[in-house]
């Protein structure tokens, strides 16, 4: 009884996805986990970052600095000067610095939590005298493959806005740092609601970046299953599903965020920057689109998978059966010349076994010319 449930135990800890993960190492569930294990009932905890950089732009039509601030206190300097836009950069989340900055600029603490919010779906808020918006930066990591994503939080304030990152190592801002080091342009002359939308811009073309190094991926993985189409290509077309599941997480809820700015009556969004939130409206929608297309794609490639294999296991079966039918006079005629009678014809002919053995091989000869006639092979 004791042996018995041993066995037990062993076979529940040996789940399918165990044995598929000895046999095959890249089925493995832990993206899967990671894609799908968002509970929105359970309050996951976020680590604190080991360093928090900030950084601050101040600038005007004529001129701008950049520094870099020691502490979250360090802000509170910014509060009286109303002639310049600031952008506060925070590389880093720690929640007392979140919290810290939050009660300097009169943040109001749903905002906050949505800040320090893990796997948070993308949104817009209108909260007191402040807007916020909530996406996602997407990398996409050339070694495993795969989509990796970094939360932004943005507060738009008068003069200010404040933008928090996970990570301290990279971005798509940099194209914007190198804007504003360049006099009397738009983004120089206009305020938060402009700078607001060049951030949004930027990610948003950050995300065709990603589509395309996918799409690559899709091209070849659609030539090798014409030519291959083995196990290992169905393990690759499981792997960029749950790719194309990240970016479609993650891209199309942008539109809707978008889409709130240009519904908003905010005093923070000008009436002149509408067409170019529309224009970034423009884009996500066209991203969208292209990720629908590529869902269509991966479907109609796990259909060209299931084909192929279906193709190849019928050309096995033909072989098969082929090979059954042309065995199939030697088997009767041994059989008939096998049985235990007395008189069976030729059985004592010097030249019986010849004749015999002549018509095993002449019966296949003809029966080959006939498939091949009627074109069966």
């Amino acid at each position: 009884m004791y042996f018995g449930t041993n066995n037990m135990k062993k076979a529940a800890q040996m789940l399918p996805t165990r044995y598929l993960q000895m046999i095959f190492p890249i089925f493995n569930t832990n993206r899967t986990r990671e894609i799908f294990g968002v509970n929105p009932t359970v309050i996951p905890t976020r680590e604190e970052a080991n360093e928090v950089h900030i950084y601050v732009h101040e600038y005007n039509e004529q001129e701008i600095q950049h520094y870099q601030l020691a502490t979250v206190a360090d802000c509170k300097a910014l509060l009286t000067q109303t002639n310049k836009i600031f952008w506060i950069n925070i590389d880093g989340l720690r929640k007392a610095d979140v919290d810290a900055v939050s009660k300097l600029f009169n943040i109001h603490f749903l905002i906050t939590e949505d800040i320090l919010s893990v796997a948070q779906r993308p949104k817009m808020d209108e909260v007191d005298d402040h807007l916020f918006c909530l996406l996602n930066m997407l990398y996409f990591n050339d070694k495993i493959s795969a989509v990796e994503v970094e939360q932004v939080s943005m507060v738009i304030g008068n003069n200010y806005v404040i933008s928090f990152q996970e990570d301290a190592s990279r971005d798509v801002f940099n194209q914007l740092r190198d804007k504003l080091k360049l006099p009397r342009t738009k983004l120089r002359q206009s305020g938060t609601d402009y700078l607001c939308y060049t951030m949004l811009d930027l990610i948003v073309d950050n995300y065709f970046l990603v589509m395309e190094k996918l799409s690559d991926r899709l091209e070849a993985l659609e030539e090798e299953i014409i030519k291959y189409g083995n196990t290992r290509s169905l393990a690759r077309i499981n792997s960029l599903r749950k790719e194309l599941i990240v970016l479609k997480r993650n891209i199309l809820p942008v539109r809707d965020l978008v889409n709130g700015f240009l519904r908003s009556e905010s005093v923070l969004i000008h009436e002149r920057t509408h067409k170019y939130y529309k224009d970034v409206y423009d884009h996500i929608v066209q991203a969208a689109d292209l990720v629908e297309n590529y869902r269509d794609m991966m479907l109609n490639m796990q259909d060209l998978y299931m084909s192929k294999v279906n193709m190849r296991m019928n050309e096995v079966m033909k072989v098969m059966a082929i090979v059954t039918c042309l065995l199939a006079p030697a088997t009767v005629i041994g059989g008939i010349f096998g049985m235990n009678f007395d008189r069976i014809p030729y059985i004592h002919d010097k030249n019986g076994f010849f004749i015999a053995v002549g018509l095993m091989l002449l019966i296949p000869v003809w029966m080959v010319w006939i498939f091949k006639k009627r074109g069966w092979f």
